[in-house]
């Protein structure tokens, strides 16, 4: 029963400015908007290459459905590793910050090296790798600075905030990759340079304006090896770790869901980035409300219904509706989907973890899910090519319900709708 336990544990240190008063939204705090701001600015240039890149290598570089799936994989999986060094060495040192802005700074370096890697799939899988390793080295740190800036009552709603304003840079990033295009002949290297300058003003930003929780450094023994293994040892971090493999492996990746719509609609490929700020639209409108939600009526049914939401998208992808109502409904439920889910799996993350080990523990529920998404992806690739991406669709559709239902057992519902375990 142990996030029914957090819940109550939540209530109790709500005080006055519970859920249900004015300060409910003051609780999110100003660091958690100088974070926002961070990733607002960094994720419109992370979407600004995200938005073109599956045009880049299938279509500019003639990359096979395989090997895109295997490079995208990589894109967001291979770099798990890194994400736990990256939370270890943070809450080691106690300096979550300085750990965040090593991987935001390599992110954007990334950002210069992709022109120069020319039309070879290896070079591009190295570079792709190097600025998911940036990612992962910032993720965790930034997620722990932000549920240590708000109260456990109203950490639906910091995260919610802060995936909505993340949100508008994901909306506004392939609206510049567009402009890019159309103002530079259709040239993905302008896209790429352009991209570098806004990742660094990002890198800046985080620098000046956001606050760090410097504790003093961890007692002896405390932050080590052994400390992270009895993390593990834990019920409800296992658990929690669990659910975030079987959720990360039922995902197929933005670019397939993408390329899926492109093909069955015929989109030229001026349109394509507009996809994703069709996805980022509905995330921005959704994230902070379904946050608030989650807080209300418990953290896993929001949880859930966003992998319903999955699950509509995969059907949808190879169902009768066709044009605009098809490209409405996907992108409106895919939004939905990272809107319900991102978020909140990590405000479920942070009270089950204690503060000494904040950073490591939320990079190992990350890392789980990145290491399943790697198979996911690679798999997902290799069906499209031998099945066709209609049977390929629909076998994702059936693996996410199998690894949502499975999540109900390891975290369970209790009758008010608020997660809990046996």
């Amino acid at each position: 029963m142990y996030l029914s336990t957090i819940g109550r544990q939540a209530s109790s240190a709500a005080g006055p400015e519970g859920p249900g008063r004015r300060g409910r939204w003051k609780a999110v705090g100003g660091n958690v908007l100088a974070l926002g701001t961070v990733s607002l600015v960094t994720d419109v240039s992370a979407e600004m290459v995200t938005a073109v890149l599956p045009l880049y290598l299938v279509v500019g570089l003639g990359l096979s459905p395989a090997a895109y799936g295997l490079l995208d994989g990589l894109n967001t999986g291979a770099t798990a590793l890194l994400r736990i060094v990256g939370g270890y060495v943070a809450d080691r040192i106690s300096r979550r910050k300085a750990v965040a802005a090593v991987g935001y700074g390599l992110s954007a370096l990334t950002k210069l090296a992709l022109p120069a890697a020319g039309g070879s799939a290896t070079p591009i899988a190295l570079v792709l790798a190097a600025d998911r390793a940036g990612k992962g080295l910032r993720t965790a740190p930034r997620d722990a600075l932000i549920t240590l800036s708000a109260p456990p009552h109203a950490l639906g709603r910091a995260f919610g905030v802060h995936r909505a304003m993340d949100s508008v840079g994901a909306f506004a990033g392939p609206l510049a990759a567009l402009a890019v295009l159309a103002l530079a002949g259709q040239s993905f290297d302008a896209v790429f340079v352009t991209s570098f300058s806004v990742a660094a003003l990002g890198v800046v930003i985080l620098l000046l304006f956001v606050r760090d929780h410097r504790a003093p450094r961890p007692p002896a023994g405390s932050v080590s090896v052994k400390a992270v293994g009895g993390l593990l040892r834990t019920a409800p971090v296992r658990r929690l770790v669990g659910a975030a493999c079987l959720l990360g492996f039922a995902t197929i990746g933005d670019g397939f869901v993408y390329l899926l719509l492109q093909r069955r609609e015929d989109l030229s490929v001026g349109w394509f980035p507009l996809l994703a700020v069709g996805t980022s639209l509905a995330y921005l409108v959704l994230a902070a409300p379904l946050g608030a939600l989650a807080d209300r009526i418990g953290r896993v049914p929001v949880m859930l219904g966003g992998y319903a939401a999955l699950v509509l998208v995969y059907v949808l992808l190879d169902g009768p509706l066709h044009g605009t109502p098809l490209l409405v409904a996907v992108l409106g439920l895919y939004g939905l989907f990272y809107a319900a889910t991102e978020g909140v799996l990590m405000a479920l993350a942070g009270p089950v973890l204690p503060e000494r080990l904040r950073t490591t523990g939320i990079a190992l529920v990350q890392s789980g899910q990145a290491l399943a998404y790697l198979g996911s992806s690679a798999l997902f690739g290799v069906a499209w090519q031998l099945w066709g991406s209609g049977t390929a669709v629909l076998v994702a559709a059936a693996i996410a319900v199998a690894a949502a239902l499975a999540t109900v057992l390891l975290l369970g519902l209790d009758k008010e709708g608020t997660g809990t375990s046996s």
